[in-house]
């Protein structure tokens, strides 16, 4: 088991495979753990170093201080890579990862070669948004918007067709702190990105899920019209998560974008 600290905070992290020229970094969305990437390394079949890390108050990373924003899950994610001292990294975010991943560039753009946006939005929802799903979470816990939240993670094929699975990740959803949630919620509602998104120059890559009920493909759309150059790919088929659904069709899109680095 792998982790580091930041402040008073462990973070939970994993850093596997050779230690290739470029490092592949990935970024959780949230209410999920670094699991939510696995099909997707095993997808890259080892062939690549690729470092996954908890959130604050995500898996088992903690949150003893109670203390989250983007700037400072970017500047966790910041302590982590220069602990590693890797010098070369193409940047995977998905959804609240994608927030972090903007932040990181602010400080830590040397080091990154290329960014992988995913089912993400340099502004996503809107405060109101945000303060109802706090209000419901703060009522009743996670568990009492489950459904709602995983109605909008999974298309209609995989709510319908892969129950057992479902069931696997509403017990991620759900078993995720409270107070981590509820951080990482008014994180986002307090995040725009957008300025920063005009001011991207490395190859940037947005991939969205046809079906994402939370971050749907106009939203993603709107943030990739705000990053010169940047490339804009659906995967049919999935929703929030397409690193679940279609990891292959996911490792794939990484893989070729890696390619037009080199």
């Amino acid at each position: 088991m792998q982790s580091f600290k930041s402040g008073d905070e462990i973070i939970h992290f994993r850093d596997e495979g050779p230690r290739s020229e470029i490092a592949f970094v990935f970024v959780n969305s949230l209410g999920t753990d670094l699991r939510v990437w696995d099909n997707v390394i095993k997808e890259l079949d080892q062939k690549y170093r690729t470092v996954r890390v908890d959130k604050r108050g995500h898996g088992l990373s903690t949150n003893f201080e109670n203390n989250i924003s983007i700037p400072i899950l970017a500047n966790d994610l910041k302590l982590l890579i220069s602990s590693l001292e890797i010098k070369n990294i193409v940047l995977v975010g998905l959804s609240i990862g994608g927030l972090i991943a903007l932040e990181f560039l602010k400080s830590t753009s040397s080091i990154v070669t290329g960014l992988i946006l995913s089912d993400t939005a340099a502004k996503i929802g809107t405060s109101n948004m945000w303060s109802d799903r706090i209000t419901r979470v703060k009522r009743g816990g996670i568990e009492s918007i489950s459904d709602d939240i995983l109605s909008r993670w999974f298309s209609n094929d995989f709510l319908v067709n892969r129950n057992e699975e479902l069931q696997l990740w509403r017990s991620m959803l759900t078993r995720t702190s409270t107070l981590g949630y509820l951080g990482c919620c008014k994180a986002i509602a307090d995040c725009d990105l957008r300025d920063e998104a005009k001011a991207i120059s490395i190859p940037t890559l947005l991939i969205v899920g046809e079906e994402d009920g939370s971050t749907p493909v106009n939203v993603v759309k709107d943030t990739a019209n705000l990053i010169k150059n940047s490339e804009f790919k659906i995967i049919e088929g999935a929703g929030h998560l397409p690193c679940v659904e279609k990891p292959k069709i996911f490792s794939n899109e990484l893989l070729k974008f890696l390619g037009r680095l080199k």
